[in-house]
Parts: C-alpha cells; sequence; structure tokens
C-alpha cells in the first residue's frame, strides 16, 4: 500500500464535471488500496472573482482581510470535492489548511510554512479515508488565516507529501506534462519524459507555468519527486526529480518567456563605493525581487543602474527611487514596462561553446533587438521587447530543436 498526494489544480476542478472527474482519478487509486491525500485549488477564475469583489469596495484593502477573502475559493473547492467522493461511495473528509496543519509566518498574500503538524492528517489517513485538504493557505502565531501566493496549492501539496513522506506526489494540471516551450506558441514543442530540479526550478522562475518556483524548491529540498499530469488525458506526465541518466547531447531542457517584467534605470549615479548598496537595500526592504542588474559607466566618473523587477512592482520601485535620488545622487528613474524576458535553460549548456552565439543569431535573423542578457552554468535570458516574445520563443526553439529534450 502507497501514500499518493494528489494535487488538483483550478481548471481540473472549474465545474461539477472535472470534480467529478478528479474524484473519480483519486478514488480509482484509493480503492485499488492505496491511501490519497487530495489538495485543491479553488476552482478556474474563483480567485481573479475574488479580487475583483475586493475592488468593488476598496483600492487599498487590508492584506489581513485579503487572505480571508481569497482563502474561501479552495474551502469551497474542497467540500465539494469530498460530497463528490461521497456520491462515488468512497469514505472522505475535507480539512482547511489550518486543520490541515499548516503553520506559517504572519507575511499575509505570501506566507511560507513555518511547520506542519501531521496528527490529523494521519489520524484522517488511518480512517481509511481520502483526506481533501484547501491549498494555498494556513494559519500565522495569531490564528489568523494565511494565504501562500498565487501557485501555493502546489507548495502545500510538496509540503505534505515531504511531512508524510509519501510515494508521490502528483501534480494534476490541464496539461500533459512539462514541455520544452509553450504549445500554445510553439507548435512543435516536445514533452519532457523526465526534468531536473534545477531546470525545472529555473524554468518555473523564467515563466513556465507549469509549476510554481516555490514548490519546485520545497521538492528539491526534502528529495520529493514531482508527477506532472493532465486531469483529463489519461497519457503519461513528466517526472520532477534530483538526477537524470547522463546525455552528452546538448541537454537544452526548455524556453521560456516572461511578460510581467519591467526595466528600471538610474541615470548618472556617482561611480563610488556604497551606491548600488544604498538602490538595492531601499528595494530589498520592500520585499521585491531583482533580476537582472547592468552597470554601464557613463561620463564625469558617473554610471548608469539598470535592473529588472517584476512589472507589479514598477510603480512601487519608481516611486521609491524617485523620492531617494537625493541619498545616491542619480540624475533620472525611468521605467519601461513593455518589455519580456526570454530564456532557455538546460544542464548541458555549461560544457558545450556556443549556445550564447546560436541565441543571439536565432534572434537577430528575426530582427530582434536584445536590450540586456543574464546567464548562468544553465540559463541564458533576454530582455526584448514585449512585442517580439512570442516570436521569438518559436526562434530559439527552433534554433535548439534537434538538442531540446531528452
Amino acid at each position: 500500500m502507497a501514500l499518493i498526494v494528489m494535487k488538483f489544480g483550478g481548471t481540473s476542478v472549474r465545474d461539477t464535471k472535472r470534480i467529478y472527474n478528479a474524484a473519480g482519478i483519486a478514488a480509482r487509486t484509493f480503492n485499488n488500496g492505496d491511501d490519497v491525500v487530495m489538495v485543491v485549488s479553488a476552482q478556474g477564475d474563483t480567485t481573479d472573482m475574488l479580487l475583483e469583489k475586493a475592488e468593488e469596495i476598496t483600492r487599498a484593502p487590508s492584506l489581513r482581510e485579503m487572505d480571508v477573502l481569497l482563502s474561501s475559493g479552495e474551502q469551497q473547492s474542497m467540500a465539494l470535492m469530498a460530497m463528490a467522493l461521497g456520491e462515488l461511495g468512497v469514505p472522505a473528509v475535507s480539512l482547511t489548511g489550518w486543520q490541515a496543519g499548516f503553520q506559517t509566518n504572519r507575511a499575509y498574500g505570501s506566507a511560507r510554512i513555518k511547520n506542519l503538524d501531521t496528527e490529523r492528517l494521519a489520524a484522517e489517513l488511518d480512517k481509511r479515508r481520502i483526506v481533501v485538504v484547501a491549498g494555498f493557505q494556513g494559519i500565522n502565531r495569531y490564528d489568523d488565516i494565511t494565504t501562500l501566493g498565487r501557485g501555493g496549492s502546489d507548495t502545500s501539496a510538496v509540503a505534505i507529501a515531504a511531512a508524510l513522506n509519501a510515494d508521490r506526489c502528483q501534480i494534476y494540471t490541464d496539461v500533459d506534462g512539462i514541455y520544452t516551450a509553450d504549445p500554445r506558441i510553439v507548435p512543435s514543442a516536445k514533452k519532457l519524459q523526465a526534468i531536473s530540479f534545477d531546470e525545472m526550478l529555473e524554468l518555473a522562475t523564467l515563466g513556465a507555468q507549469v509549476l510554481n518556483n516555490r514548490s519546485v524548491e520545497l521538492a528539491k529540498k526534502y528529495g520529493v519527486e514531482l508527477e506532472v499530469l493532465s486531469s483529463i488525458s489519461p497519457a503519461g506526465g513528466t517526472i520532477v526529480r534530483e538526477v537524470l541518466e547522463m546525455n552528452e547531447g546538448m541537454l537544452i531542457q526548455g524556453v521560456a518567456k516572461d511578460t510581467k517584467v519591467a526595466v528600471v534605470t538610474i541615470l548618472d549615479v556617482p561611480d563610488v563605493p556604497g551606491v548600488s548598496f544604498k538602490i538595492f537595500s531601499l528595494v530589498g526592504q520592500k520585499r521585491i525581487n531583482v533580476d537582472i542588474i547592468l552597470q554601464a559607466t557613463g561620463r564625469e566618473g558617473n554610471k548608469d543602474i539598470i535592473f529588472t523587477v517584476p512589472a507589479a512592482d514598477a510603480d512601487t520601485v519608481r516611486g521609491l527611487l524617485a523620492e531617494n535620488l537625493p541619498r545616491f545622487g542619480g540624475r533620472d528613474v525611468s521605467v519601461t514596462t513593455d518589455v519580456a524576458k526570454v530564456s532557455i535553460v538546460g544542464a548541458g549548456m555549461q560544457s558545450h561553446p556556443g549556445v550564447a552565439a546560436r541565441l543571439f543569431e536565432a534572434l537577430a535573423d528575426e530582427n530582434i533587438n536584445i536590450r540586456m542578457v543574464s546567464t548562468s552554468e544553465i540559463k541564458i535570458s533576454v530582455i526584448i521587447d514585449a512585442a517580439d516574445a512570442d516570436r521569438a520563443v518559436r526562434a530559439i526553439h527552433d534554433a535548439f530543436m534537434e538538442d531540446v529534450g531528452r
């Protein structure tokens, strides 16, 4: 008998038909003798609908109250799923995040899991019930409801699998695995049979939307092998694990794009020690992630500092830096949001010369201009005009087609 954790995303539970479909998958596994924990997201566009309702009330809602509101979507899904399982003749019980033992810090809207008390989960499994857990949520030290941020149900599922030492953690979505590019943009994209944690983490961080990057971090940390599957199609999915078989090919695993990016430019900053610290410590205090950073030597002992942030934080960063210009002596701050980040990821890049040249050639052939470049051992990212993003993804994928995937 195995213990299987199954996570079903919003599209997999968006209506009654999909709920019964997901319930059927879990019921078959349970009836084969395995223990099952289901983690469910809010149905379809429920979270967006709740956000719109909040905007009808106020433009500046309390983060605490937003967590109370948004957590209701998953609670609706968990109750409906438990009811569907009951109709299929399978014993089931639904638990909120806090009933399931999720204890978090107090960062409303983007809470981190501090501890997972599995006593209630274990007790319900011992009663031979399917346990349906509301993903995305927990409780902090003040007994307030918290949420884990977008994609947090993936993190909930991985945390449960790690804490219970589950045999498998299955992530059910509306696609049948992880592809070398978004098939909606690149029809020739290939489905990967397997991908490493490091490669998947890069792709998730760089814009691939199949898995939440925090869930991949957690899976890597605790050695939880993931399986990404379709809740609609019976086809095999993609395994995400630590070690893959050796292969001397290029090992470019995927091309990703992120259009939710902004480029921040600070002009004529004094070229003296400590200036960069003053700038990025201000941004860090607001918990804003900075990605690509460039420094360009200017005239008369000054330099320009250019970096990228999430587009959602663009206005905050612009206002913060403009207000503090006298502290670091810059002349002007500008923010551009009509950009996109396109990236290639693959563990084999570090040992194969010419990867960057091939990428740049593919973009040049399409007359696509590169604004910024960032590299690491397993990825290359370029910032380009947003209007060119889809064309760039196709061109890069075609350039590496023979080497993409395993």
